[in-house]
């Protein structure tokens, strides 16, 4: 009997950026792989079914707090499942683990599985609003997570956690270490000592450090006018993004080049040290662990999933978050030390081998959900 599964993400890119390797695995074992998401377009139609994915759109506002809303959203996920019948329903990020568990949990599947890809902003601010939706996210988690066959989580600090808030049981969960890299794909490039450049890679927000990253740049700019600072990733509908003037005026004054969001691997290729100061409780970042297959040394925060990725010192540098201040001094250590840079990306190389293949972290996942 074939299998049906369902991926519930809130973006298309969640299918065909982060889940394309797990896909290619379940498409290799027969299953029928059914891609839920909100964003869907007519050429993400064609792009997912060559991908052996057959899309299905749902309603989901990623930043909205409306309840009306977010009842219709989970009522469309539910019309949704009831006409799919998937055997296994898979759900991914906070909004979609929720809303996926409550709506599989109706239609009565009986193999729904969770993965907490990192805590994000819910749990990075303490604003008031944004407290009372920590303790609703907390509560229903407890009680839907009962009803789950297993939650997976990409670093331990988020598992524990878990089970410290009672949300969930230490048996109903498993580490992965994160989500993994295709390391054939993201090939190890040695890095040239001359022409220092800094990278950052992700969505614009506060919490991932960008500003510290601009406030960095202009430091060490001021000291070292031919150090090159690039920026990859754009302005996002979160409510943490910096606005796209904040950035501009960097572009304005030569600190910084922003060519906002591209293919990042060109510029990995080129570029000397992967820079990422979040603050953002990550689960295991994609974009570090990217860059650490390409052999790339990392400066990231002492802070959840960040430092995950760095043996300090080893293959780059630990620095606290929320300041520009050290960030800026452990960029200056590449500068005037550049014979380091090709070092500490091949510990970073050796270090993505061992703990973000793809291939072994997906196995993981086949035999938990019943493929392997």
């Amino acid at each position: 009997m074939y299998i049906k599964i369902a991926l519930i993400t809130n973006s298309v890119s969640g299918l065909l950026g982060f889940r394309k390797d797990l896909i290619n695995v379940l498409n290799d074992k027969g299953a029928v792989v059914l891609g839920y998401a909100p964003d869907i377009s007519k050429n993400d139609i064609t792009n997912l079914t060559k991908f052996g994915v057959k899309p299905i759109k749902y309603l989901l506002n990623r930043s909205s707090i409306n309840p009306f809303f977010e009842f219709i959203s989970i009522i469309s996920l539910i019309k949704l499942i009831k006409k799919e019948k998937p055997h296994i329903v898979f759900c991914f990020q906070i909004k979609p683990a929720i809303y996926g568990s409550i709506a599989a949990i109706l239609c009565r599947t009986e193999k729904i599985y969770v993965m907490i890809e990192g805590l994000g902003y819910l749990f990075t601010e303490n604003n008031l609003k944004t407290k009372i939706i920590r303790g609703i996210t907390i509560a229903l988690f407890k009680i839907l997570l009962t009803r789950v066959k297993k939650v997976f989580f990409l670093n331990q600090d988020d598992r524990k956690e878990f089970i410290k808030n009672r949300i969930i049981k230490p048996d109903k969960s498993i580490v992965l270490g994160g989500i993994g890299v295709d390391l054939d794909e993201w090939k190890c490039i040695n890095k040239k000592e001359s022409n220092i450049s800094f990278i950052f890679i992700g969505r614009l927000l506060k919490a991932k450090g960008i500003m510290e990253f601009l406030r960095a740049a202009e430091i060490i700019k001021s000291r070292y006018p031919s150090t090159k600072f690039i920026v990859l990733g754009d302005v996002d509908s979160n409510p943490g993004s910096i606005k796209k003037e904040d950035i501009l005026l960097y572009v304005k004054k030569g600190i910084i080049e922003w060519p906002g969001f591209v293919d990042v691997k060109p510029w990995l290729s080129k570029n000397s040290v992967f820079v990422l100061p979040s603050y953002y409780r990550e689960g295991i970042p994609r974009s570090t662990q990217e860059a650490m297959a390409m052999g790339c040394p990392v400066i990231t925060t002492n802070s959840i999933g960040c430092r995950d990725t760095v043996i300090n010192g080893l293959n780059g540098y630990l620095v606290p978050p929320k300041n520009e201040v050290a960030l800026a001094a452990a960029m200056e250590k590449f500068i005037l030390h550049p014979e380091i840079i090709e070092p500490m990306g091949r510990e970073s190389r050796l270090l993505a081998e061992k703990k973000f293949d793809v291939k072994k972290i997906n196995k993981i996942i086949m035999k938990e959900i019943g493929l392997g």
